[in-house]
């Protein structure tokens, strides 16, 4: 079975919603006026009670009121919906006035006058004809005290006119207003959802080979115009991460392909013809030299992949920076004693990681520092703390590095001095490991340098609060 559209879902919901608000308000409605129609109908037989009131506190006696009903009469002539009925309590099976149809049954004219006390009271009745009225009955004294019971009848007639004719409208008028409300919900989700099509044609647009197609936020919902800005940060870091793995493909192609090169040919000229046993050990010699840089370039790049993945949880501890930084200073202290270059450690300060890699980065730099630095100099490593974050910074005085380097001085394979580098057997990704560390431990890895006078190298870290929040954010994502 075919899911259900979203456009139809939110269609029919609002659909449904509107419907239901439309009937309630219609029913609502009905009661409102028919409850406006009882408390008007009431107030009219309360007004009209109380000017019948009046004129009967005139009247000196019952006699009066049927020899002289004439102003009694007044109050209701003109008002075809009134009835009223004067009672003797003494006699109650004749009236002494009568005006109207009134309730044509007597023995409900005569229990309302029986139960009629000194306050108006209402009291409703449907007749035979399926008539309904409504009476206000009180207990009226007259001049000379005695009380008469007066009964004020209404006939609702008018009242149910008024609500039969609302009921068939409303029946008539609520299948077209649902059809009306039905249309526009459609045609309002269709258009709210428009923007989803411009997400769709994008989304077919996309592949592998082209991923430079971006949503247009403009005039875009806000709930969709963060889904859209969410989508281009997602698609502008694939297409950065793809051009990133192309370059890396092809300077790691350029870089492996000189040492394969250089074996083949070696061995290819070997073989050309008959060599004496030195020659041979000669060209294996070689040959395991380019083998060793081949193998150099294959494990860095394997130890980038393990750092770069966003899924490597390496189990961080308490580092102390300036225990790490001594021990790859004892590691360095005789390559640096043969060019009679001085190392020294000062600072201290903590942070959370990785022990190994720590020591690591710390490495790739004092080994560049040396490699770099002149003989009969010193190079500095320097530890500082921060309010948000402690740096180390490995300084070195030599040749410097130019200001068009310097952004690119971390990235895989790039050498400012590429015959010098490979000559030492550098692979070109010392900086990059030095780098992905960095990320990997929240921080960031930094140079700055000044021609002919000093190299900075830095490291900062995130200080150990920080670093504890991440790392427990970190695992509880994993």
């Amino acid at each position: 079975m075919k899911p259900v559209s979203l456009s139809m879902r939110l269609g029919l919901t609002v659909s449904i919603l509107g419907a239901l608000l439309v009937v309630s308000l219609a029913i609502l409605a009905f009661f409102a006026l028919t409850h406006e129609l009882d408390t008007l109908a009431r107030s009219s037989l309360d007004k009209k009670l109380q000017q019948v009131e009046q004129h009967l506190s005139m009247y000196d006696d019952t006699a009066d009121v049927s020899s002289k009903p004439h102003s009694l009469l007044d109050q209701v002539m003109g008002h075809d919906n009134l009835n009223l009925t004067i009672y003797d309590l003494t006699n109650l099976r004749k009236p002494l006035l009568k005006f109207g149809s009134g309730l044509s049954d007597f023995r409900v004219e005569l229990k309302e006058a029986s139960a009629t006390g000194d306050k108006i009271t209402y009291s409703t009745y449907t007749d035979d004809e399926g008539r309904h009225f409504l009476t206000a009955s009180k207990l009226i004294r007259l001049k000379n005290g005695v009380s008469v019971p007066v009964l004020l009848s209404m006939d609702c007639a008018n009242d149910e006119a008024l609500l039969n004719a609302y009921l068939r409208s409303t029946i008539i008028a609520l299948p077209l207003l649902l059809i009306f409300i039905g249309i526009s919900a459609w045609a309002v989700v269709q258009r709210g959802l428009s923007p989803l099509r411009e997400f769709r044609k994008v989304a077919a647009m996309i592949s592998a080979q082209d991923l430079s197609h971006r949503l247009s936020v403009v005039k875009m919902p806000q709930e969709l115009s963060e889904l859209a800005h969410a989508i281009n940060f997602m698609l502008h870091r694939l297409d950065s991460g793809v051009q990133q793995l192309s370059q890396f493909s092809d300077d790691l192609a350029h870089e492996l392909r000189s040492p394969i090169s250089n074996l083949m040919g070696k061995a290819q000229v070997t073989l050309t013809r008959e060599r004496s046993a030195q020659e041979y050990k000669t060209v294996l010699e070689s040959c395991t030299e380019e083998l060793g840089r081949v193998t150099r370039i294959v494990a860095d790049m394997l130890f980038l992949a393990q750092v770069s993945h966003p899924a490597a949880l390496v189990p961080f501890e308490t580092i102390t920076l300036e225990d790490e930084a001594l021990k790859v200073i004892d590691l360095f202290s005789l390559s640096a004693q043969e060019k009679q270059i001085s190392l020294n450690v000062t600072g201290n300060g903590k942070t959370i990681g990785d022990r190994l890699m720590i020591q690591r980065a710390i490495s790739n730099l004092v080994s560049n520092a040396i490699r770099h630095c002149p003989a009969e100099h010193s190079i500095s490593v320097v530890i500082e703390k921060h309010a948000k974050h402690i740096s180390l910074l490995v300084a070195n005085p030599g040749p410097g590095i130019e200001s068009q380097h310097l952004l690119h001085l971390f990235d895989r394979f790039y050498r400012v001095d590429t015959s010098r580098s490979r000559g030492e057997g550098g692979t070109g990704l010392g900086l990059a490991i030095v780098r992905s560390i960095m990320s990997l431990h929240q921080g960031t890895a930094q140079v700055q340098s000044v021609t002919g006078e000093i190299t900075v190298f830095s490291l900062h870290f995130p200080d150990i609060a920080g670093q504890t929040t991440w790392q427990q954010t970190r695992k509880a994502q994993a």
